[in-house]
């Protein structure tokens, strides 16, 4: 069982809200759980899913051990980009999940790199996400990058911090822009109602800054570029829907049809900036659009 301290800094906020912001991967319901089962204390005391907190309060969270899981190494072809004794990075295709949950045991990138890397993936991310820094979505195509070692993943973990490690993503957007590059800072939380979706929560939720700029103009729709400052989960579909540009194709936070030859969004990480964690020397990585891409583009054309 592992036990982590919590501190609360907001006034006001539900234990159970404030569980779900603070405990990296634990959502509303997990959290309840834990206050349900009194496995969350404060002082010694038990604490309730609805009790308020004070800044500065202390909470004591005892999480259960994972059950084991047993993950397979899987021959799934991987469009490696680099790769060297530290990093790995593979340009993603759409249908890929990143990592095995709830519904996708298997067939993840995860599956994947062990195949490819064997033993050699860092662990501080635990058992069910060996080697993984950050995620993107299933339907999102493009770069993302893997840690051979600890040493390697702590490094780059502190540059997603302080914003040296920098992804660049391509997208389209519905809608025309009138200006031609602007900034969306607006925090990000899960959504009050639906736990599957995010939001722009300004109370609860964290920071959140987007970057965007204008590739290309079409009618009805626009080809943007989009920098990301902070990597909060769906952060530029969220970001995009709540100033009144959802991206082509996302049914979750667009239109509720989906567009034509679309898995999903049309979003793909095209470029990805890191310091290397061995020599400290800048790294900087391309990939190009994606067929499915290029298609969407010449159809918005017509």
């Amino acid at each position: 069982m592992t036990t982590l301290r919590r501190t609360a800094d907001r006034e006001g906020e539900r234990a159970d809200a404030f569980l779900a912001r603070t405990v990296p991967d634990l959502t509303r319901s997990a959290a309840q759980r834990l206050l349900e089962e009194g496995r969350v204390t404060r002082a010694g005391r038990p604490v309730r899913k609805n009790d308020r907190l004070a800044p500065g309060q202390e909470l004591e969270v005892q999480l259960p051990d994972p059950e084991p899981v047993e993950i397979v190494p899987q021959d799934i072809p991987l469009d490696v980009v680099y790769e060297d004794g530290d990093v790995i990075v593979v340009n993603k295709p759409v249908g890929l999940v990143v990592h095995p949950a709830p519904g996708h045991p298997d067939g993840t990138l995860v599956n994947a790199l062990l195949y490819h890397c064997g033993t050699s993936l860092s662990g501080i991310n635990g058992e069910l996400r060996p080697g993984i820094v950050h995620r993107i979505d299933r339907d999102t195509s493009g770069l993302i990058i893997a840690a051979k070692n600890d040493r390697a993943h702590l490094a780059l973990a502190a540059q997603l911090q302080d914003h040296t490690l920098a992804r660049v993503y391509e997208a389209v957007a519905v809608g025309g822009f009138q200006e031609d590059a602007g900034t969306v800072d607006a925090p990000i939380g899960r959504h009050p109602v639906d736990r599957k979706r995010m939001a722009v929560d300004r109370k609860n939720g964290r920071p959140a800054v987007t970057h965007w700029s204008v590739l290309g103009r079409y009618p009805g729709y626009t080809h943007l570029e989009c920098r990301l400052e902070t990597g909060r989960t769906h952060q530029i579909r969220v970001h995009m829907a709540s100033i009144g540009h959802p991206l082509l194709g996302d049914t979750v936070y667009g239109a509720k049809k989906p567009w034509p030859g679309l898995a999903g969004q049309c979003l793909h990480a095209r470029k990805l900036r890191f310091l290397h964690p061995s020599t400290g020397a800048p790294v900087e990585l391309e990939c190009p659009l994606p067929d499915w891409f290029e298609r969407v583009l010449k159809q918005i054309d017509k």
